[in-house]
């Protein structure tokens, strides 16, 4: 079996600046800027980055660049001020996009040079080797989108729309003509405006709602953008000439390119037609090794979006993600990670981008989740080394945060906040300062990052993790054919090359350790060119490397295995 070459087993380390770097212990609920501080370009430091780095780390999605809207003012450096209305917390949602060309200004210590900042950063995360993604959201915009920093001979989005027409593919947004647009009800002002906002004739809301007053649950913040579709005749298509918003778009990732940005996650890539993404990737990556990921959530579009949409990587939340959330809750059953396997992403395995945390979702941590940070441990073996793909940490996941604050807009959700000025308490234990070195975790902190620690060093090491094929070997233990065996909260597989064996196993259960033997079928010596009939070594090469021994390959491995921990066996033929 000849290795591939090409290596999919990325780990990314997503961080949202203005949190990453706050230092500011001292923070209210719905606090401004100026009392709660943020983190700026100059925090994903030099010795930020060697951390991250050291940590394993391939790339770094630093979230919340572009320029969104706020409810600060930053009308002196030419930026209009966003209606309080119209925005999502005292610091704004970074999926309500307020400039394309540019940075938010609370990024940088001198915000008038704000982009010079972003580029010292970039160059801060090459000069480690490290490769730098950020965000690109093309669903929607900010209600009140303005680019003051668009290149010349750029026209804004919406500039040269016949506003009177609800859809024209030559339009940027869709428009409700008639109808002026309404602000949800329930929405709550931290700060007072002298005039209240007026959008005439609405635009349609970026979660595809097109009234002219949205719920408090949409995004009402944001204008849909127009691709092409007709969503209210029969979503009909209109491709042909390319559409206007097509060509903003593609000159958008071109210029971030420019600037030296490796990778785009695309936010809610699915609400875009995929023609969109065939044409616009290929012209991206033909100037240079970009990476595409995309946040989709429908398993029956996977295929689509890689094959004809040419992502290279898609979030695989529903699904394994989903599952494995199941088993840490204590809940749910371990032969479920082969139904995801079989049904849904085993042949695009290499695609399909494994978490457990990212910005959406809840903190492990949390009393909404698994409750205890090291429930994740069996789960995060299984997302880092089941496939070829590649794995996503969320800043904090390491050190056990819980987000257990109530931080203004966002409430105590289990989540840190997208939307307010704030802290990240276990991170900031971590961070020390800007130390970055741990230094005020407890003894149990410090055994739970280096917990994470081992895993990465063993994805960027092991061949048969990085490239390796992947047999189950749930079917031939479960259903009582291994004595010990308990189908609902073990899950055994191997990773193999020609060149190394791997057998892992992992325990979900939060109480039970297991004695079992761990079963190989003769089907998978067959497939590895090996003997059904040998013996063969293992040595455990992860938690617990004093456990060694030979088997023969028609009995199994003896295992016993502790709750909530997995082993990883190295096998190789007896000499």
């Amino acid at each position: 079996m000849s290795v591939e070459k090409h290596n999919d087993k990325l780990l990314i380390y997503e961080l949202t600046i203005r949190l990453f770097g706050n230092k500011q212990s001292q923070v209210k609920p719905w606090g401004s800027l100026s009392e709660n501080g943020t983190g700026t370009f100059s925090d994903v430091s030099d010795t930020a980055l060697k951390n991250l780095k050291n940590f394993g780390m391939t790339h770094v999605w630093t979230m919340g660049v572009l320029e969104h809207a706020t409810m600060e003012d930053f009308s002196a450096l030419g930026i209009p001020k966003d209606h309080p209305a119209v925005v999502k917390g005292r610091a704004g949602s970074p999926y309500a996009i307020k400039d394309y060309y540019d940075v938010n200004p609370f990024l940088a210590q001198d915000p008038s040079r704000r982009m010079e900042e972003f580029e010292a950063m970039v160059k801060r995360v090459h000069a480690q080797k490290l490769k730098l993604i950020i965000d690109f959201v093309p669903n929607h915009v900010a209600r009140q989108y303005h680019s003051d920093a668009k290149p010349a001979g750029v026209l804004d989005f919406g500039e040269t729309d016949v506003n009177t027409q609800a859809f024209s593919p030559a339009n940027n947004f869709y428009y409700l003509p008639n109808e002026e647009f309404a602000i949800p009800e329930g929405v709550h002002l931290p700060i007072e405006s002298p005039h209240p906002y007026f959008e005439y004739p609405a635009r349609a809301t970026g979660n595809d709602v097109f009234q002219a007053q949205p719920s408090i649950n949409d995004w009402y913040e944001t204008s849909k953008l127009n691709y092409g579709v007709d969503y209210q005749n029969g979503r009909s298509c209109h491709f042909d000439p390319i559409p206007d918003t097509w060509l903003k778009m593609r000159d958008i990732l071109l210029y971030w390119v420019a600037k030296g940005v490796d990778g785009f996650r695309c936010d809610m890539a699915e609400m875009v037609p995929v023609e969109f993404w065939a044409w616009c990737i290929p012209q991206i990556k033909a100037k240079g090794d970009v990476i595409f990921i995309a946040e989709i959530y429908n398993p029956l579009r996977y295929h689509n979006y890689i094959h004809v949409g040419q992502f290279d990587y898609l979030y695989d939340k529903v699904g394994m993600y989903d599952t494995l959330r199941e088993l840490m809750e204590d809940r749910g059953h371990a032969s479920g990670i082969t139904r995801v396997w079989q049904h849904e992403s085993g042949d695009i395995e290499k695609h399909m981008l494994r978490f457990l945390e990212n910005h959406d979702e809840q903190r492990i941590a949390s009393e909404f989740f698994a409750g205890k940070a090291e429930y994740a441990i069996p789960a995060w073996v299984v997302s880092a080394t089941q496939g070829r793909g590649p794995v996503m940490y969320y800043f904090g996941q390491e050190v056990g945060e819980p987000a257990a604050e109530a931080e203004g807009f966002q409430t105590n959700d289990g989540r840190t906040t997208l939307f307010d000025w704030w802290r990240v308490p276990q991170w900031q234990k971590w961070m020390n300062e800007g130390k970055f070195d741990g230094g005020l975790l407890s003894p149990e902190e410090k055994k739970l990052y280096d917990f994470y620690l081992t895993v990465n060093k063993l994805c960027r090491k092991s061949e048969a993790i990085q490239y390796g094929e992947f047999f189950d070997v749930q079917y031939v233990n479960g259903g009582g054919q291994s004595a010990g065996y308990d189908e609902s909260k073990l899950y055994s597989y191997l990773r193999y090359t020609e060149n190394q064996i791997l057998l892992i196993v992992t325990n979900f259960s939060r109480t039970q350790t297991y004695q079992t033997q761990v079963r190989i079928p003769e089907l998978f010596w067959n497939m590895a060119g090996l003997s059904s009939q040998a013996s063969y070594a293992y040595k455990e090469i992860f938690l617990n490397k004093k456990v060694k021994g030979s088997f023969q390959a028609t009995d199994g491995i003896a295992v016993q295995i502790p709750a909530n921990s997995a082993l990883i066996f190295e096998i190789t033929p007896q000499t």
